[in-house]
């Protein structure tokens, strides 16, 4: 199946849609929490999640509660036995059947006042079709896909996709380009087990902000503006310039066990590890990836072996709390990109559920 540009019909693109009286009565709350001007532009808002697994049911959660305007979804999966863990949106009964359309009345459900399309080819996510698909909606947020779905410079676009490549990897190898060509902003969020994270490439993104300088009379809010960069240069950074304290703040075992899962993902055709046995092999990838970053061998000069055993037995299964934080969190930084109140997330977030704790690395920015 292929797909014209005409096919898609943008969401805020045209005239803004207002809110009505009733909207403004459900959203009462959240209107003076953040304002009328926020919920407008969330209102307005088109959002495009791709993959539907335990992360992405927690963000389309919060964002549909929160009154976005419409919710694309693509995914070409079925639903397993073990999509009832952490997946929420579906039940025994739809085993077997497509994800999206286990999953859409019950999205509907939470929230009636948001339009929910779905998508079940993966074809949509292929050149021209996904070009148009991004140039149709307002943000895009993609979840649990590995490095080089996100990375787009390593596609190579003369040849065709590999069996695995369309199972896991079609969309984001070129996707973090697309939304950069196009001017839309791109979220990535997932989990590892007890591991998760959230990338965001915001492009160029003005926001208000509290002035917490502001005496007196004086204005207590700000305009702020930050420049992002794309992943690919994210994935540059070093750590040389960092001080022993500022990098021991930042938790680099747990960013780099994230990072060394994606490139062994790369090696093995985007498989995870399953075992303990994939420990020696996960080890000496991190540990490489440390020197090469320069982090600070005072600090970490080699990735804790215990922290390698957790990740290659736990990685390959969601677990429901460690989805919710980091849907959780994924869910309310999109809706603080879309208000442009405070500052999002810049631009690497890591949560390890070993300890309980978050970290965000100013990656290349």
């Amino acid at each position: 199946m292929s797909m014209s540009v005409t096919a898609f019909k943008s969401g805020a693109k045209g005239n803004p849609v207002q809110i009505t009286e009733d909207e403004a009565a459900v959203y009462d709350r959240q209107i003076r929490l953040w304002g009328l001007e926020a919920q407008q532009r969330m209102r307005n808002a088109t959002i495009l999640i791709v993959r539907l697994r335990g992360t992405a049911t927690e963000v389309i959660k919060n964002i549909v509660l929160a009154g976005i305007g419409k919710l694309v979804l693509v995914d070409s999966d079925e639903v397993t036995y073990e999509d009832l863990g952490a997946g929420f949106l579906f039940r025994e009964e739809d085993v077997g059947k497509k994800k999206v359309e286990a999953a859409k009345a019950r999205i509907e459900s939470l929230n009636p006042l948001v339009t929910v399309q779905t998508m079940k080819h993966h074809t949509l996510l292929e050149r021209e079709s996904l070009d148009a698909l991004v140039m149709s909606v307002d943000l895009v947020c993609v979840t649990d896909w590995h490095r080089e779905g996100l990375v787009s410079e390593l596609l190579d676009r003369s040849r065709p996709l590999q069996t695995w490549e369309l199972t896991s990897t079609v969309f984001e190898i070129r996707i973090n380009e697309v939304c950069r060509r196009f001017g839309r902003p791109f979220y990535a969020g997932g989990t590892f087990g007890l591991l998760g994270y959230i990338f965001c490439d915001l492009l160029k993104h003005d926001y208000i902000a509290p002035d917490r300088s502001a005496q007196g009379d004086a204005p207590r809010s700000v305009k702020a503006s930050q420049i992002y960069s794309p992943l690919h240069m994210a994935l540059r950074h070093q750590w040389s310039g960092l001080t022993k304290r500022q990098t021991k703040e930042l938790n680099p075992a747990a960013v780099y066990a994230i990072l060394a899962l994606w490139e062994y993902q790369k090696i093995k055709d985007g498989k995870v590890p399953d075992s303990v046995d994939a420990a020696p092999e996960l080890l000496s990838i991190a540990n490489a990836m440390l020197t090469e970053a320069e982090v600070n061998p005072q600090v970490l000069s080699t990735m804790p072996s215990e922290l390698i055993e957790s990740v290659c037995t736990s990685a390959a299964h969601e677990f429901s709390p460690v989805c919710a934080v980091v849907g959780g969190l994924l869910a309310q930084d999109i809706l603080k990109a879309l208000a442009a109140r405070e500052a999002p997330i810049a631009n690497f977030f890591v949560f390890d559920g070993n300890s309980g704790s978050g970290t965000v690395v100013r990656m290349n920015m």
